[in-house]
């Protein structure tokens, strides 16, 4: 999103019964955020998820009643300071 040196990226997945929770850990040695990074890793994680599960709720009007993607946020940002 940013041009910024990332340094790790970590993306997990956590499956429930009717849930998949999606979470992306992001790092960089660079002066700004990464949380737009963080956001868009998820959006786009979530979205696969959605394409590859799509066909299992398609119903006959080619919608999908309960498939949703909510509550997308920052949960925790951690600001390390640049050592010299």
């Amino acid at each position: 999103c940013h041009p910024l040196p990332i340094t790790g990226l970590e993306v997990d997945f956590e499956v429930q019964a009717g849930l998949v929770r999606a979470t992306v850990s992001v790092s960089s040695v660079g002066r700004t955020g990464v949380e737009m990074e963080a956001l868009t890793g998820v959006a786009a994680a979530l979205l696969n998820v959605w394409d590859m599960v799509k066909y299992l709720e398609k119903d006959e009007t080619g919608n999908y009643p309960e498939t949703r993607i909510d509550e997308i946020r920052v949960c925790e940002k951690i600001k390390n300071e640049m050592r010299e």
